[in-house]
């Protein structure tokens, strides 16, 4: 049997989105900017897709530019929104943000805008008394992901906005949603937010296609020239093959696939927990509405990780030790850091995350694995 437990990383495209994909490479290939019929019908397609994305969440009437992916979305935001301030002013993220946000942050700082991490929780969300400490009239930008990819911990966003509109109203407040998107409710509109990001490689569309939404009177200026696409805001010829799939994805979402997901994923950890009890969970308790429906992270000490991974790809399980995007690059999670999990711990962590796909079946036999390996494996670690 083969399992894909690494949905946090990329997700199968849906069966809908490979069809459209064939009936888009026969019919619906043309440029959107030039000016013939053909051309013309799929500007209209568009167009249409911006509507389905910005009502599944909860953002009609906001302004949306279509992108490559939640990296550039996330810097879009950020460097866009940050060129239309002055110098000097101040920009808080989260201690456990995504490297397309952290990142961003590095440059602002080497550009003359003070940054400073909001310290995490054990639980892997911001602190809310050190955020409310930190916030002061020059704050020009906060920025908190909507759901932490390696621990599922959904962030209180509410609370987060209303802090902000009591200490520094005139802050901006930007949310990575790529890995909360359809997954974790988002109301745009009512949250009051200025810009929320996703990709569609998440959600079961293709790679290479994401989206920013911002509010209409948010200022964002483009940090890449040329054709002048997407308003003037982000410009080269429109993806269309991903950004029509990217609509696709989003209509042929089903509410309730996120509680039958949420289900597979506490199933997983009541097994790991009867079967593992050293187990240890990484965020929030997995039954909480603190944790998203989709990510699990389980530290299985004194099994590394590393050599746990490769054991369950033998079985045909593919898991992942923490973000894909840093997997190659570092030891030890930085995010398991920042909520203050030991070096030891966050070394023996795997991440499990699930899409609509996965099925009960899939959940056992994984268990089943994990659990022979564990016994097999902690038999020859080092004391």
């Amino acid at each position: 049997m083969q399992v894909y437990l690494d949905n946090s990383a990329t997700t199968r495209p849906c069966a809908e989105v490979k069809a459209l994909v064939a009936e888009m490479a026969e019919d619906a290939w043309f440029n959107p900017s030039a000016l013939y019929k053909p051309a013309l019908e799929v500007q209209k397609r568009i167009d249409r897709t911006r509507e389905i994305v910005l009502q599944a969440a909860g953002a009609a009437g906001s302004r949306i530019v279509f992108t490559s992916g939640g990296t550039e979305s996330d810097n879009l935001a950020i460097l866009g929104h940050m060129r239309s301030r002055r110098p000097g002013s101040r920009v808080l993220i989260s201690s456990v943000e995504h490297p397309a946000v952290s990142a961003c942050a590095d440059e602002l700082k080497r550009t003359g805008y003070p940054t400073e991490e909001i310290p995490a929780g054990n639980d892997g969300t911001v602190d809310l008394t050190r955020l409310a400490e930190m916030i002061t009239p020059d704050t020009g930008l906060i920025t908190v992901m909507q759901v932490n990819n390696e621990t599922g911990a959904a962030e209180p966003l509410e609370e987060i906005v209303q802090l902000r509109n009591r200490l520094c109203p005139e802050a901006a407040i930007h949310v990575d949603g790529v890995q909360g998107f359809l997954r974790v409710p988002m109301m745009f509109n009512k949250l009051g937010i200025q810009s929320y990001a996703l990709s569609g490689h998440k959600i079961h569309a293709l790679k290479g296609t994401g989206a920013l939404i911002f509010a209409r009177n948010h200022p964002v200026r483009p940090i890449q020239f040329g054709g002048g696409q997407e308003s003037g805001i982000r410009s080269g010829t429109e993806n269309t093959f991903g950004i029509l799939g990217l609509g696709t994805a989003v209509a042929s979402w089903h509410p309730e696939d996120c509680g039958r997901i949420r289900e597979l994923k506490n199933r997983l950890w009541s097994e790991i927990s009867r079967k593992i009890p050293s187990a240890q969970v990484n965020g929030p308790d997995p039954a909480s509405n603190s944790s998203a429906p989709h990510i699990l992270n389980v530290a299985l000490e004194p099994v590394r990780s590393q050599t746990m991974l490769f054991a369950l790809e033998g079985d045909g399980i593919y898991v992942s030790a923490g973000s894909a995007c840093a997997s190659r690059k570092q030891k030890v999670s930085p995010v398991l850091k920042a909520m203050g999990i030991p070096t030891a711990r966050a070394d023996c962590s795997l991440r499990f995350s699930l899409s609509r796909e996965t099925t009960e079946e899939e959940i056992l036999y994984t268990v089943e694995r994990l659990a022979a390996r564990y016994e097999m494996l902690k038999r020859f670690v080092r004391r």
